[in-house]
C-alpha cells in the first residue's frame, strides 16, 4: 500500500512527473526498440534481398528517394526512440559521474527503472542495493529514490528548483532590476 501511495506522489508531483513517466517506460520501449530494429531488418531483407546497410549504400549511389515510403516512418520512429534514449542514457552517466550522490543514485535508479530484467518488489530491489548503499531501509530507499528522481530531472529538464530561483536572480537580475542598481 505504501508503494502505491508513494508512486502516485511522485506521478502526480510535476517537478517528476516526465521524469517518472519516462523512467517507468523504459524497459518497455528499450523491449519496443529491440523489436522494431528487428523487424526493419526483416523487411528489409525480405523486401528487397539485402541487409539495410548494403540497400541504403544502393539506394544512395543510385539517388532514389524513399521519402514517400512507410518502411522509411518506421525507421524514422525508431530514430526518435532511439535518441530519447540516448538522452535519457547520457544524462543518466552524467548523473552517475558528476552528482556527488550520483553512484548511490545511479544504482538506486538501475534496479528500480533500468535493469534489462523488473525485479518482483521493494525487498528484492533492497537487497541488490546493499552491496552499493549500506544500511538502507524501506524508508532510505523511497527517500533516495526520490532525491535520485530529482536529480535527474534536473538534468532531464534543467535546474528548476525555488530555492535556486532566488539565487540566480541575484546573481542575474532581471532587465527592469538591472536599471535600478546601476
Amino acid at each position: 500500500m505504501k508503494k502505491n501511495q508513494e508512486e502516485m506522489n511522485i506521478a502526480d508531483n510535476p517537478l517528476y512527473h516526465d521524469t517518472w513517466k519516462l523512467l517507468k517506460k523504459y524497459r518497455d520501449v528499450v523491449w519496443s526498440l529491440e523489436l522494431s530494429v528487428q523487424q526493419v531488418r526483416s523487411r528489409f531483407e525480405i523486401e528487397y534481398g539485402s541487409s539495410i546497410e548494403d540497400f541504403l549504400e544502393s539506394v544512395y549511389v543510385a539517388g532514389i528517394d524513399l521519402s514517400d515510403r512507410n518502411i522509411e516512418h518506421h525507421a524514422k520512429c525508431i530514430e526518435r526512440s532511439h535518441r530519447m534514449l540516448k538522452l535519457l542514457d547520457t544524462s543518466i552517466d552524467l548523473l552517475r559521474t558528476k552528482h556527488k550522490n550520483g553512484e548511490s543514485y545511479y544504482w538506486l535508479l538501475y534496479y528500480s527503472f533500468l535493469s534489462p530484467q523488473q525485479l518482483r518488489n521493494v525487498e528484492e530491489i533492497i537487497e541488490k542495493l546493499r552491496p552499493h548503499i549500506r544500511d538502507i531501509s524501506f524508508r532510505t530507499y523511497y527517500r533516495r529514490r526520490r532525491e535520485a528522481i530529482d536529480a535527474l530531472s534536473s538534468i532531464l529538464w534543467g535546474y528548476t528548483s525555488k530555492d535556486s530561483i532566488d539565487i540566480l536572480e541575484k546573481f542575474f537580475p532581471d532587465d527592469k532590476n538591472a536599471g535600478e542598481q546601476k
